[in-house]
């Protein structure tokens, strides 16, 4: 590593410290700016089942491709006659009456791929079937937005860059979990390898490391090898969750510096023992409603300068398996949340779950390009322009349409 390199990595190591410490000079920071617009990115690692967080229940096929997954009519939140909301989402719905929360539906990538790796990627880059790009559209958006620029400017919520703050521009990291700053000696490397090296011998009790370490793997990685996988390291969502929203949104109420945060939650491909009003998905989406509930109730008066965007990398199969979950699908649902959102409406062309309608005959199709509903954030919300809209989706073309309605200007 060289010196340059060695300092980034140093910096993001430290910025819980910095963060969050007694004497953290970013809650005294009080920095001023023409431009107070914040956006918040939630990435949902796992391809989340849009189809039951916002049930199209107006819709009969819904109910008859999903004979014991689908969320109950009973149990549905209506939002419109049409669609409803899952009742795990439930804290969500002041925002929907108040009118700053909206959904965009049968939103997706224009990329077919069913890789969790190649879609986030492809999400995270906001360039899809494009593998070579460099950087993260927020980073990019980070070099888009005007001078000067902070080391606070952009927050992760995490131990590591992700690939959607990753490039140029620095980036400060805050661990979720009360601990989760404070790493254990065994996570260190070279502890590790003298831990490895002190029972690599013939002897009795280094045969039962080794061994109970090699079945351990491979079991665990036979059983959870998809799902650890779709989650690319993001904590479940929890009550860590909760707690770090709760923090993020007090920082935001009190330093105008923080312009940009990230985080990502895993847990979501439900391959198996889905749920539908209960279970397994419903378990997921009421700590992120929570959580995403206190981070708006924290940050007070900042959420009307704020939009909050959730996304997952694609949406899950119409028809219910085998196991009494979902497969990898194509068309999903974006979560659109903040003061200048107009909201309580169902925004985007929906196509329907007729057998006809289907894409490639099993997933919701995609209507709008994900990249579509980002721009119009960055373009109405966050001020970018035109031209610096280019390099931050580059090779995308806005449609134009409903969506700019979605933001006011």
């Amino acid at each position: 590593m060289n010196r340059r390199g060695f300092i980034k990595g140093a910096a993001a190591v430290g910025s819980a410290a910095v963060l969050c410490g007694p004497f953290s000079w970013l809650a005294r920071a009080a920095a001023q700016s023409d431009n107070r617009a914040r956006l918040v990115v939630v990435m949902l690692r796992g391809a989340v089942d849009g189809l039951n967080v916002v049930p199209p229940h107006g819709e009969d096929a819904y109910f008859r491709a999903r004979p014991s997954i689908a969320v109950p009519p009973a149990s549905i939140i209506d939002l419109d006659g049409h669609f409803g909301l899952h009742p795990g989402l439930s804290a969500l719905m002041p925002l929907w009456h108040e009118r700053s929360l909206a959904f965009v539906h049968a939103c997706g990538s224009p990329d077919p791929s069913r890789s969790h790796f190649d879609a986030q990627d492809y999400m995270e880059s906001a360039t899809p079937g494009v593998k070579s790009t460099p950087d993260g559209w927020l980073n990019r958006l980070l070099a888009a937005m005007p001078p000067p620029h902070r080391p606070t400017d952009a927050l992760n919520l995490g131990p590591v860059v992700p690939r959607i703050l990753s490039g140029p521009m620095a980036v400060a990291n805050m661990p979720m979990g009360r601990g989760a700053a404070r790493p254990l000696p065994l996570d260190r490397p070279l502890i590790e390898q003298n831990f490895s090296r002190l029972y690599q011998g013939a002897d009795a009790l280094s045969r039962a490391f080794q061994e109970g370490y090699q079945a351990r793997e491979r079991l665990l990685g036979e059983l959870a090898r998809d799902m650890e996988a779709a989650d690319h390291g993001a904590p479940h969502p929890d009550r860590a969750f909760t707690d770090a929203c709760a923090r993020v949104g007090r920082l935001m109420a009190r330093d105008p510096s923080i312009r940009i945060i990230f985080a990502a939650l895993g847990g979501w491909d439900t391959h198996v023992n889905q749920g539908a009003a209960d279970g397994q998905l419903a378990n997921h989406l009421r700590p992120l409603g929570d959580g995403l509930a206190t981070l708006i109730h924290e940050m007070g008066p900042a959420y009307q300068d704020t939009v909050i965007l959730v996304m997952s990398e694609f949406g899950r199969t119409v028809r219910e398996n085998g196991n009494g979950g979902t497969d990898h699908g194509h068309g999903n649902v974006m979560w659109v949340a903040g003061g200048r959102v107009r909201g309580a409406r169902v925004y985007g062309r929906w196509p329907g779950l007729g057998e006809a309608q289907l894409y490639q005959g099993r997933d919701l199709a995609v209507t709008t390009d994900f990249r579509d509903v980002i721009s119009v954030v960055l373009r109405r919300h966050m001020g970018i322009s035109p031209f610096h809209l280019r390099s931050v989706l580059p090779g995308f073309d806005p449609a134009p349409g409903e969506l700019d309605a979605m933001i006011e200007a």
